[in-house]
């Protein structure tokens, strides 16, 4: 597919993954690059307004991937694991196929937190008890390398509460121990008195059918990277993405912009793909047998 055949359906979700691609839109970066872009806008579990009764037991069945899988998006961005994933097992659920076809631009940060009155106080005590995640998302894998510092996995123990605001009520009712969060909820968490036990940054990968070709990617890619100049020298012209996530829990001055780290996407190596899809099988989170070859495709810098 190219742009001259067809207009790109871009994907925007959660503004902590997608924020390049959002300042590439408003500063007209896509548009410098001869791209035609319909932006798809799908729930995230960040956003206040996210239905809460969407099955996210199954990866397949979530609102984003079920646009992707009817043809509703052409490329997307999520957690790193998430993609891996999804890469790895459509084909064998019968799927659209997708390619990891680059390192992701957005490095979020994620925080395991517990209520001011836990008696936890470190990642440690935690042994055993609930933390609220979404399975199989970025809260999953990075509580889980988080996690494994301290505790066997045998004795981490993820539960599925929600969303995020969801999981702070969750919280709040003390039927979870601990929470994963990323922002602006880590700033929610901050302005209520919740205590922060470990973060950790959590990379996006990007996603793209084998319909979308290398030069149109590479143009996305160029866009991105010059937003990522933009954020890196300053965030807070477009801070208010995360803010309105909050549904007015927060105030722009409220966010902790230095959790905001960004990086021009870059090719997904073999070690990379290595290191990230060994560990996932360590954890029985994705099934044997993919290859590099089979999964990963850096057509944007052939």
């Amino acid at each position: 597919m190219t742009t001259k055949e067809k207009r790109l359906q871009l994907a925007i979700m959660n503004a902590v993954h997608d924020l390049p691609v959002l300042v590439a839109r408003d500063q007209g970066y896509f548009m410098d690059e001869g791209l035609d872009i319909e932006f798809v806008t799908t729930p995230g579990m960040a956003q206040v307004t996210s239905a809460h009764a969407a099955t996210w037991d199954n990866v397949f069945e979530r609102p984003l991937d079920t646009i992707y899988n009817e043809g509703g998006i052409d490329q997307y961005r999520m957690c790193e694991w998430g993609i891996m994933k999804r890469a790895v097992e459509a084909e064998a659920e019968g799927l659209r196929p997708r390619k990891i076809v680059a390192l992701g631009a957005s490095m979020s940060s994620f925080a395991i937190a517990v209520r001011p009155d836990s008696d936890a106080y470190e990642p440690e005590q935690l042994k055993d008890k609930a933390i609220a995640v979404t399975p199989f998302n970025g809260s999953m894998f990075t509580t889980l390398k988080m996690m494994e510092g301290y505790v066997t996995p045998e004795h981490v123990k993820t539960v599925n509460a929600g969303s995020m605001p969801k999981r702070l009520e969750a919280l709040a009712k003390g039927e979870v121990a601990a929470v994963s969060l990323m922002e602006p909820w880590i700033s929610v968490a901050n302005k209520q008195g919740l205590r922060v036990l470990i973060e950790s940054h959590s990379t996006r990968s990007e996603a793209a059918g084998d319909e979308l070709d290398g030069a149109t990617l590479a143009a996305m890619f160029r866009a991105e990277a010059r937003a990522v100049e933009d954020l890196e020298k300053d965030p807070t012209p477009w801070i208010h993405y995360l803010i309105a996530e909050t549904g007015g829990l927060l105030e722009p001055n409220e966010l902790h912009t230095s959790r905001l780290l960004h990086a021009a996407p870059q090719p997904y190596t073999l070690e990379r793909f290595t290191d990230t899809y060994e560990w996932s099988l360590k954890w029985d989170m994705v099934v044997p047998g993919a290859t590099y070859e089979m999964i990963v495709d850096n057509r944007a810098w052939e």
